[in-house]
């Protein structure tokens, strides 16, 4: 018996990789109030699964592949005078339902909806674990990477201009970024809770951090906190683990937001 034999062991492992990949995206989506962005492309991920499994493809490569489709267009379509809010709501509730409807329709395919609307963390197995390990990884080293850049043109795209950074191409290494998380994360937590893990832990982490790099620091420990809290609370109380792990976060935040409260004053 490996190491790796244990689902538990598995299970906290993946929580922590998602967590660690989730929380400097969630900086990002915080500081750009892009949290409708996260929600609704998460949302999209469920048309990604039906079309996966209509195709007989890997789902992670449907989900990243559809979420990427509609980041797209929902940033072409917000450049020929469409509210962005409004376009988020047509798509996050469009895809959803399309994504619904299109798995109805598979017949001879037998899925747990639920596992992919609320995670089923407890399910992961040695390969999942290296796909969410080596899409976390890619994704901190995309960050890192474009940080500074990424940085510049969150605060001011007139200084990313004049700095000689592209805000349009930082937008699409951002989005790359986040529906790679998506991708890795549905299994976690699911398109419905997905969202909560992005923005969540930074929220709870801006009220104690001085500079972006703390923030962004403070956000992973969070987001780790609460999915291995999670992890266990949800096996000693016998709890839904996705939901479990979001509720946790969710008491962060509260904490966060008291002693910020009381810091300020």
């Amino acid at each position: 018996m490996t190491f790796f034999d244990s689902f538990l062991v598995r299970a906290a492992l993946a929580g922590l990789g998602v967590a660690l990949a989730a929380a400097p995206l969630g900086c990002f989506v915080v500081w750009r109030r892009m949290a409708y962005f996260g929600d609704a492309t998460a949302h999209a991920a469920i048309l990604g699964v039906a079309l996966a499994l209509a195709l007989n493809l890997s789902v992670m490569v449907g989900v990243l592949v559809v979420v990427l489709i509609a980041a797209t267009v929902v940033s072409t379509l917000s450049n020929r005078g469409y509210a962005l809010d409004t376009l988020l709501g047509v798509m996050a509730h469009s895809a959803l339902a399309i994504g619904l409807v299109a798995v109805s329709f598979l017949s001879g395919v037998r899925i747990d909806l639920m596992a992919y609307l609320f995670g089923d963390i407890l399910a992961v197995g040695k390969l999942d674990l290296v796909v969410i390990w080596a899409g976390a990884a890619l994704v901190l080293a995309l960050v890192a990477w474009r940080w500074s850049a990424l940085l510049t043109t969150t605060l001011n795209a007139d200084l990313a201009h004049a700095s000689g950074i592209d805000p349009k191409r930082e937008q699409i290494i951002l989005t790359i970024a986040l529906a790679i998380v998506i991708a890795v994360a549905i299994k976690v937590v699911g398109v419905l809770l997905i969202a909560s893990l992005l923005i969540i832990p930074a929220a709870a982490a801006r009220p104690f951090a001085r500079t972006p790099e703390h923030m962004a620091i403070f956000a992973m420990a969070v987001g780790a906190v609460s999915a291995l809290g999670g992890l266990f609370l949800a096996f000693q109380f016998d709890t839904p683990t996705g939901p479990t792990i979001v509720c946790l976060a969710t008491a962060c935040f509260a904490v966060s937001a008291v002693l910020g409260g009381a810091r300020a004053r």
